[in-house]
């Protein structure tokens, strides 16, 4: 195995990891709210929630600041030192990226980041996480 595929390998890795911070705040979302109608105990952990609330968080954050998510940053790095042009590859690459990544203006996702955040700290209220023990 050559360098090059090494890096590929690790770029994707770090794309996987993107997806899924992604996947953990949209669906760890979505549970909260199901979790409030299924009356699911686990949503009220209130590390679980600490956590899902300072992921959007840290996100909107960046968004304001125009900061590019480390990840991406990490990836496409990664993608260089294999040679390869940003955000070409294996096939699971190209796919996770499509789910990823966007070409819309930059205010469309500060607002999109700052209403869900928005959400999310609501569901802080609508569905109370227990006291940390």
């Amino acid at each position: 195995m050559d360098v090059s595929t090494i890096f590929l390998m690790a770029a994707d890795a770090v794309l996987l990891l993107h997806v899924l911070f992604v996947a953990f705040i949209v669906l760890g979302l979505l549970l909260i709210f199901a979790g409030k109608a299924y009356a699911w105990s686990w949503v009220r952990n209130p590390w679980f929630r600490m956590i899902h609330l300072a992921a959007i968080a840290v996100v909107v954050v960046q968004s304001w600041f125009g900061v590019i998510c480390p990840l991406t940053t990490v990836e496409m790095a990664l993608r260089a030192k294999a040679g390869e042009a940003v955000y070409s590859g294996s096939f699971v690459s190209h796919w996770l990226e499509n789910l990823l990544y966007y070409q819309l203006p930059p205010w469309v996702f500060i607002v999109c980041y700052m209403m869900f955040a928005a959400l999310a700290a609501a569901s802080w209220f609508w569905v109370r996480p227990r006291r940390f023990d």
